[in-house]
């Protein structure tokens, strides 16, 4: 019988869309080798990276013969291919109301406070713009999740099964305390489900601090 393919991620260790992909690799217990690219130093502008992702962000999915560049895309490949611990359920309802908290942060929050959107606003403004710029975007974000998710979560977003939507929220909570300084008790539902998470070993070892590439703690 042919082994399976070998998946390979590019990764830096800060990026919260590298974050889910690896929650989803850990909750369904596939390995893969990890290759760091560090978007301080560019490393994305790279020819030989541009031909895995064509819009020079991390992460990007080598699984095969098959190369994807998009978390969303990634993850729910991932899902098709890899079946065990589905993050979809059954229920139209219920996966509708997981696809649309997983692209509420991904579509609506996340892409307004990444790298290169920051570098933007602090280059044309200033450091203190770029932090309010963040959290205006991320706390819309959060109060869009907070109604929509407060009639539905049980232990997790939606439910007592861990589902797509909290591969997506976990990072960007992470990132909301540990880069810019929300205050998640305006949120209870959310604050609440980020101690669910904080429980999860799948979700730990996502953590950035945990990525073969994070800085050494001074």
């Amino acid at each position: 019988m042919a082994e399976p393919a070998k998946l390979t991620l590019y990764s830096d260790w800060w990026s919260s869309c590298s974050q889910r992909v690896l929650i989803v690799l850990n909750i369904k217990g596939l390995e893969y080798e990890y290759k760091a690219v560090n978007l301080l130093k560019g490393e994305h502008f790279d020819p030989e990276f541009e031909k895995l992702n064509p819009m020079n962000y991390v992460p990007a999915l080598v699984d095969g013969d098959t190369v994807i560049g998009d978390s969303f895309a990634i993850i729910l490949s991932l899902e098709d291919k890899y079946p065990q611990h589905p993050l979809l359920p059954q229920d139209p309802k219920k996966k509708a109301l997981n696809l649309q908290a997983a692209s509420i942060v991904s579509s609506s929050i996340q892409p307004l406070q990444n790298l290169a959107v920051l570098q933007f606003i602090e280059n044309k403004f200033n450091a203190d713009e770029k932090l309010t710029w963040a959290q205006n975007h991320i706390n819309k974000g959060f109060a869009a999740l907070e109604k929509l998710l407060k009639e539905h979560a049980g232990k997790y977003a939606t439910g007592d099964e861990v589902q797509l939507a909290d591969v997506f929220l976990a990072p960007q909570i992470y990132a909301g305390l540990a880069r810019f300084q929300i205050d998640m008790s305006l949120y209870p539902t959310l604050a609440r489900l980020n101690d669910a998470y904080n429980e999860l070993p799948a979700f730990q070892a996502a953590l950035p601090q945990r990525q073969p590439d994070a800085p050494s703690p001074s």
